[in-house]
């Protein structure tokens, strides 16, 4: 058995895509996680070429130096702690992310930074700000539940970075006809 790490998975939509496209290519999986698949015998040099075509089709992509296998774990962590139910507010992002990785935190840091050109912590405000707004979008949440489930200490410091990072309110996002939004796998 062999892992293949793919770039760009967000969701469990993705995961389902990515085993589509395995099972397409007919190449026996025994599992898919956000970031990784996990194949019962390596590629064919043919077999992976018809892999990355399919792939790059719908946006993802294989990932195949170290660094980049390091950013791609990054972000798939960051991508999984969205979905949680509930980020604590005492959580610590580069605590959080030694523990789950295993590698040092300046040594991500830099590699993100330097790969990304924005820290893991703006990052991250980035990707939870997309997700204030979709679910200001869906209207599931009033703002103080979103608060509290992002990891915010108060509505007024989501309010805050919010306005500072797009120019709005959340109130005057959720007022707006047209609600500009990006994918989570296309915030940077």
């Amino acid at each position: 058995m062999s892992e293949i790490l793919i770039k760009n998975m967000v969701c469990p939509r993705c995961i389902m895509a990515v085993e589509d496209i395995f099972r397409k290519l007919e190449v026996p999986i025994s599992g898919v996680e956000l970031g990784k698949v996990t194949v019962t015998h390596a590629l064919t040099n043919e077999q992976e070429k018809h892999l990355e075509d399919e792939l790059k089709s719908l946006g993802f992509g294989l990932i195949r130096t170290k660094e980049s296998r390091l950013i791609e774990k990054v972000k798939s962590k960051l991508y999984q702690l969205l979905q949680e139910e509930e980020i604590p507010t005492s959580l610590n992002l580069s605590s959080y992310l030694i523990k789950e990785i295993n590698e040092d935190y300046s040594k991500l840091s830099h590699l993100f930074s330097q790969d990304q050109g924005i820290t893991i912590e703006k990052f991250f405000i980035r990707l939870k700000l997309e997700k204030t707004k979709e679910l200001l979008f869906n209207q599931e949440l009033q703002l103080s539940e979103i608060a509290w489930r992002l990891g915010y200490n108060s509505v007024q410091h989501l309010s805050n970075q919010f306005k500072k990072v797009t120019g709005i309110t959340p109130s005057a996002y959720k007022k707006m006809k047209e609600k500009p939004r990006v994918g989570l796998d296309e915030v940077k």
